[in-house]
């Protein structure tokens, strides 16, 4: 069976790294620390948040989610690498689901989230963000939950 195929040590240990840098580069910028997240950045990264919102730095991610929350967490439930990754070059998707509080102080968990992150030479390049927070603020405006 495929799934049973051997996978290289340089495979895996490609893997295990582009793994090891999205989460290391998440954990850092929930804190929210932007200038320590951009150590895992290439000088030419390409974030794209939900609703197709543009940016280049992590400290653009901080401040959106400034906008939005009070606080905000990602509870990772899995960090996931594409078979194929190499040292040059991995995707990596990340999963799990989002909480902390919105602007008003009322807190919230539960909010489901996938990041999609391409790595080159060990470098975070391309940064996909993918959640129900819009869903969520439509919800609390109609005076429904999610």
């Amino acid at each position: 069976m495929m799934h049973d195929a051997p996978i290289s040590s340089d495979a895996a240990d490609a893997a295990d790294a582009a793994r090891k840098i999205v989460d290391t580069y998440l954990t850092v910028l929930m804190k929210p620390d932007p200038e320590g997240a951009r150590r895992y950045v290439a000088a030419d990264l390409r974030i794209r948040f939900t609703g197709g919102r543009a940016m280049d730095d992590p400290a653009q991610c901080t401040a959106f989610n400034a906008s939005r929350y009070r606080w905000v967490k990602k509870r990772f439930e899995s960090t996931d690498v594409v078979v194929g990754a190499t040292p040059r070059s991995a995707v990596v998707y990340n999963r799990g689901t989002l909480y902390g509080e919105w602007l008003d102080g009322t807190p919230f968990e539960g909010n489901r989230y996938v990041d999609r992150y391409v790595l080159r030479e060990g470098l975070i390049v391309e940064m996909d963000v993918w959640n129900d927070s819009a869903e969520w603020m439509l919800s609390r405006a109609q005076g429904t939950q999610p």
